[in-house]
């Protein structure tokens, strides 16, 4: 008897969905990232598939790193997880939205979102305090 695994079969519709988004020419596609709460931004990042399929896998935000060409999940090294409550795709299906459960700061600068500097006239002004560790 050929018995169905559920993880195999959740991994293999997950699959058939992340390959209908749209990634640009380097295989990546932006995700705002929310605080599923308060609604605040907290963060922009990119995903690729496989960094996609295992923030679905896990609960746990796990991005691309453009710079040092590797995964990252928030929080790895700082403590500071995002856990994900809520993944949409918008209409185009080149963007994604993470709504999340943010442990402490989404910076890392230690600010709460990564959005803490104001344009003002000529000048950034800050309009966050920073969080302490």
């Amino acid at each position: 008897m050929n018995e169905q695994n559920p993880a195999t079969d959740q991994a293999l519709q997950w699959a058939d969905l992340i390959d209908s988004f749209k990634f640009n020419s380097d295989g990546l596609i932006p995700a705002i990232v929310q605080d599923a709460i308060k609604g605040e931004v907290l963060m922009m990042a990119w995903m690729n598939k496989e960094s996609l399929k295992q923030t679905l896998e896990t609960g746990r935000a796990t991005y691309w790193s453009r710079s040092r060409q590797s995964f990252w999940i928030k929080g790895e090294t700082s403590g500071h997880f995002q856990h994900v409550k809520r993944v949409s795709v918008d209409c185009d299906k080149d963007t994604l939205l993470l709504q999340v459960e943010q442990v402490g700061a989404a910076c890392h600068e230690n600010y709460r979102s990564c959005f803490f500097r104001d344009l003002n006239g000529g000048d950034l002004t800050i309009n966050s305090i920073k969080l302490t560790d």
